[in-house]
């Protein structure tokens, strides 16, 4: 059936050559990249990236978790992929007496590798184009139910182009993923927040996984009984380095990219929802940081929400300086200007444009308002326990549940909660709702219980000290339904369900504005014959290649495009978390016990660390692989540079980099930190 599912992938679009080092290509139509992959030095063929009826290299790249990449390494399903990655998976391992977060785990067999509940990886068995069987009649539903039948794969018909194209996609997802190994958060978390998206980079930001299946190698539960999993194909690691100019390869599932969007998209990105976004989740960072240094339980339970809530912080604040700089908004605005020339004759497009534009200027006031509820309101954490709790305890009004289950999802729910914390945020979030969101769209109730009580925080004082919902008393479906924190929840039904109206990736999505999006790509590949288009990114697997490469950051500012252990001693401070390394790593340098993880820079032996090259990357692509011309493993992907972040609506290649974990630093660490002989003995090192 799988075999069958490859037949028929069709090239519909003849795309010519693209700028170098640009571009997220489907590997299914990878033949159409492959002379300018060779040009720049690439050695496979198309087939070993992508092949419908024997192991590719594809087959060695798994989603992981439900935003990562990973690859496999072994013929035992053993899995590199980021630290940040798997930072979730291992605070939920860890606690106060066993700190994986701070001082890593390194297994040191089979045995020793810790089931991770929840954790899943997901592998592409098959994609076809079906483009021309929607249009022949075929319902996308029974494209996916052929597609699942016998219930082995689960399977999604995905648009490309703004629904000009339409690819399924089979997937087979495992359920049984072991953590192996992670270094400690000063490695692989090394810098913080401070750090990221920044270059130079010292961050070790690698974590091991292994995949777990049944004795007939299929998904299966968690059980002792299970064994390792044994991939198609996995990566061979290459232990030589990369130099400038080096080719390089990343294959992963790039998420989010919007690089055919007109200026209004560009200007309410820049302009409106980034500052609104950074202001908020400023806050937040703010108060989270300052209770983490008091107190280091809190810093543990907090670790992966402010992670999670400061990535994307500090990319927004990139993204905007970069769009600024580079002047999106008005090189949008020109080519729409030659586009309304080449259009004026077409009867069919003339008049595109001014419905884009109409379209957008009646969406912004909506999608504004939801993005803002999600950034404020949404973002308190009583809120949304209060929204799962009532949920959960309708469900028990309608038989679907009973109290056993509201307890438990209490408990899930109140798991690395801090009420005071949450409270303080609260007050800072109601403030922000009440000054920036439109009065019209404010519950005339909540400004009422405001004014009442005297101001935001006496009015959010009094809901978290009646509150039962936080804690400290047993709940039944009554209790639930009459809390005052469930009353607070109530007077936001209207604006949420406004919210999920809009509830769109990307405001180019909402369907009032993509609707004219399908015509205007038709017109942009008619009008520019001559360009190579790749599909946005949409979590689907892509490839992309570019060099390895550093960059002028400032005029008189070259950044190379290695970093090398001497790097993370230099910045080594023992009184900053995120900067104090491992003693044991001191003294590994203090001793140059580099073994054969050395190399000389510039005249001195040490480790390399980091490394940049020109791939065009996006959020999805954390843990992709990073391979050499002869498809050899050499690093694995986990950031951009700061002034890159606007890569996902314009890439400059001049400029644009992403920043890769050295393959040579990882096995250091693993060598040095670990000792993880099993691993290595595995590996064939």
């Amino acid at each position: 059936m799988i075999k069958k599912l490859f037949i028929g992938v069709l090239v519909c679009f003849a795309f010519s050559t693209a700028m170098a080092d640009e571009g997220m290509w489907l590997p299914s139509l990878i033949k159409e990249r492959i002379k300018d992959m060779r040009s720049m030095g690439f050695k496979l063929k198309a087939e070993d990236i992508f092949s419908s009826d024997k192991p590719s290299l594809k087959d060695a790249v798994v989603q992981f978790g439900g935003g990562c990449t990973g690859e496999f390494v072994s013929d035992q399903g053993l899995l590199l992929t980021n630290h940040h990655c798997g930072y979730g998976s291992i605070q939920k391992l860890s606690s106060v007496e066993h700190d994986y977060l701070t001082y890593g785990y390194w297994a040191q067999s089979l045995e020793e590798e810790l089931p991770v509940p929840g954790l899943t990886v997901t592998l592409l068995v098959g994609m076809e184009d079906v483009t021309d069987k929607l249009a022949a009649g075929t319902s996308k539903e029974d494209i996916i139910a052929e597609a699942q039948k016998g219930g082995e794969y689960r399977a999604e018909v995905v648009p490309m182009y703004y629904g000009n194209q339409h690819y399924l996609f089979v997937y087979q997802r495992y359920r049984d993923v072991r953590l192996v190994g992670a270094p400690p958060s000063s490695i692989g978390k090394f810098g913080g927040d401070t750090d990221n998206w920044v270059w130079p980079r010292h961050t070790g930001d690698f974590s091991i996984f292994r995949v777990y299946a049944g004795k007939d190698n299929k998904p299966a539960d968690y059980s002792k009984e299970n064994v390792p999993y044994r991939p198609k194909r996995h990566f061979k690691i290459s232990t030589k380095g990369v130099q400038e100019g080096d080719f390089t390869m990343i294959y992963g599932f790039p998420g989010n990219t919007q690089e055919y969007v007109i200026s209004d998209a560009v200007e309410y990105v820049a302009n409106v929802s980034n500052p609104m976004k950074i202001a908020l989740r400023t806050q937040r960072l703010d108060i989270i940081s300052a209770a983490q240094q008091k107190d280091p339980a809190v810093r543990i339970a907090y670790a992966a929400k402010h992670a999670s809530i400061a990535n994307s912080w500090k990319k927004w604040q990139g993204e905007s300086l970069g769009l600024g700089r580079l002047k999106t908004a008005d090189k949008k605005r020109a080519q729409e200007e030659q586009f309304v020339q080449w259009a004026a004759d077409k009867p069919q497009y003339v008049a595109l444009l001014d419905s884009m534009h109409k379209a957008y200027e009646s969406v912004i006031p909506h999608y504004f308002a939801r993005e803002l509820f999600n950034e404020s309101v949404g973002a308190i954490e009583a809120y949304s326990i209060a929204v799962h709790l009532g949920n959960t305890a309708a469900k028990i009004e309608s038989g679907e549940a009973d109290a056993a289950d509201l307890e438990k999802r209490q408990t899930a729910l109140l798991n690395n909660y801090n009420k005071d914390i949450d409270r303080d945020i609260a007050v800072c979030l109601l403030q922000e709702f009440v000054s920036r969101m439109p009065k019209e769209r404010i519950p005339e109730s909540l400004l009422v219980g405001i004014d009442s009580c005297g101001g935001v925080e006496e009015y959010v004082d009094r809901i978290y000290s009646a509150t039962k919902l936080l804690g400290g008393t047993a709940l039944t479906k009554e209790l639930v339904q009459s809390d005052t924190l469930t009353s607070f929840v109530r007077m936001f039904i209207p604006i949420a369900k406004a919210a999920r109206a809009y509830a769109y990736r990307n405001i180019s999505n909402v369907p009032e504005i993509e609707q004219w999006y399908r015509p205007y790509m038709k017109a942009l590949r008619e009008w520019q014959s001559g360009r190579a288009f790749y599909p946005d990114a949409n979590f689907t697997l892509r490839v992309a290649y570019g060099t390895v490469t550093g960059y002028e950051n400032a005029d008189g500012e070259y950044h190379t495009h290695l970093t090398t252990l001497d790097g993370i001693i230099a910045k080594d401070n023992p009184e900053i978390y995120d900067y104090d390394i491992p003693q044991e790593l001191r003294d590994v340098y203090a001793r140059k016990d580099f073994g054969r993880w050395a190399v000389d820079v510039n005249g001195r032996r040490s480790v390399p660390v980091c490394f940049q090259a020109s791939n065009h990357t996006s959020g999805g692509n954390s843990g992709s692989p990073v391979i050499n011309a002869k498809g050899e493993l050499v690093g694995i992907n986990f950031d951009r540079t700061w002034r890159s972040t606007m890569s996902d609506i314009e890439f400059d290649p001049s400029i644009c980099r992403n920043i890769s974990v050295d393959i040579r630093y990882v096995l250091f660490v693993m060598d040095k930190i670990g000792k993880t002989k099993y691993l290595f003995e595995e590996l064939g090192l």
